[in-house]
């Protein structure tokens, strides 16, 4: 009996590998989901003023978190400025542990697609939201309940068959 223990320790751990590489890693569930949404307070991108989360009470809308130095941040960009033009929420953008002046050089050559940015040089905004790599996405209800949370890059695909879907279905159930 003791001899064959190795074998089916070792068939545990591949049975938990296997399991472990089926998992999609843009879908980590968040402990936010359904939950309030932590609330955000910054100084804003080149502004003497700071954002507060309150102030989005009653809208639907998302934060972006994104820096100049990531690269799958320029991945899904397009998705924001094309969601921009709509005008049909606000996008909060969270420029996580970046300096202000490549923040503003990068918005300057790809676009600005949000409404605030707010500056998190140090990380402790992304800490609060559980953000730990760039981009993340999170989608926040008129009632400020995370409804939604996307870790890495929005296709063009993903924004056309799960994002928008899910937004319209918020816009039209806001309050």
């Amino acid at each position: 009996m003791l001899k064959f223990l190795p074998i089916a320790i070792f068939a545990v751990l591949v049975g938990f590998l296997y399991k472990g590489l089926a998992l999609n890693p843009s879908e980590v569930p968040s402990p936010f989901i359904g939950k309030l949404a932590p609330e955000v307070r910054g100084p804003i991108l080149n502004a003497q003023s700071s954002f507060n989360s309150q102030d989005m009470a009653g809208q639907v809308w998302i934060l972006n978190v994104w820096a100049s130095w990531c690269r799958e941040c320029v991945v899904e960009h397009p998705q924001f400025v094309e969601l921009a033009k709509a005008k049909k929420l606000p996008i909060i953008g969270l420029n996580y542990k970046d300096k202000s002046e490549d923040a503003v050089a990068w918005l300057s050559r790809f676009g600005n697609p949000y409404n605030n940015i707010i500056e998190d040089q140090q990380g402790a905004v992304g800490l609060d939201w559980g953000v730990y790599a760039v981009p993340e996405t999170f989608i926040i209800d008129d009632k400020g309940v995370v409804r939604h949370k996307v870790i890495g890059p929005i296709s063009e695909e993903a924004m056309q068959q799960k994002i928008m879907p899910l937004l319209n279905t918020l816009l039209e159930h806001a309050s």
